[in-house]
């Protein structure tokens, strides 16, 4: 494909994620790696949020999350989940679609270790996504679990990390007139090979 050079050249779909995410810590403001996580719950309600992504391997996308909350439950239903990636400062997006297992070994171990202390209490002390009666109280509970925890809370069973290999990604950049320029790579979950077209804006 010959007109797909420039920020979108590139066999590796990955590499082209990490160079892109590279770019735009040097110039947006705020949380350059947030995605707006796609979820479906049983009934078929969709739901989206900001997290933030942690690690973009050679196969995977990779976030972490309360086990307990709303979307780790809707995850781990549908097994399937969707983020979109966009940076003002660069007028790009990224769109991903794929299917979702758990990270809950060494790496999300080490990923907890490397949070501040605060935050690693945080995670212990938040019952994420159910009601909460004030502020006061969710501070009571953090120091409590910080007088039974100390200096180096190990990471809780229920809090890890998601990794979503994709099916799809699509790559956006912004075009004069609104003639924008979108690449979408398709591969069958069975085989690794990409599938690359160009798309109307």
């Amino acid at each position: 494909m010959s007109e797909r050079n420039g920020i979108f050249a590139g066999d590796d779909p990955f590499e082209i994620a990490a160079r892109w995410l590279a770019e735009a810590e040097k110039t947006e403001p705020n949380d350059p790696n947030a995605i707006a996580l796609a979820t479906v719950d049983p009934d078929g309600m969709p739901n989206a949020r900001m997290v933030l992504l942690k690690d973009i391997e050679a196969g995977a996308f990779v976030f972490y999350t309360n086990y307990q909350s709303a979307k780790a439950r809707e995850l781990d239903s549908a097994g399937k989940a969707a983020f979109v990636m966009h940076w003002k400062s660069l007028r790009r997006q990224i769109r991903v679609r794929g299917t979702i297992t758990k990270e809950d070994g060494p790496m999300a171990d080490d990923y907890y270790a490397s949070r501040s202390l605060k935050s690693r209490l945080g995670a212990w002390a938040s019952r994420q996504s159910e009601p909460l009666s004030s502020r006061a109280a969710l501070m009571a509970e953090v120091a409590k679990v910080t007088a039974k925890l100390g200096s180096n809370p190990a990471r809780p069973e229920f809090w890890g990390g998601y990794r979503l290999t994709p099916v799809e990604i699509e790559f956006w950049a912004d075009g004069a007139f609104r003639l924008h320029d979108r690449f979408r790579w398709r591969r069958d979950p069975s085989d690794l090979k990409w599938n690359v077209q160009r798309l109307n804006p």
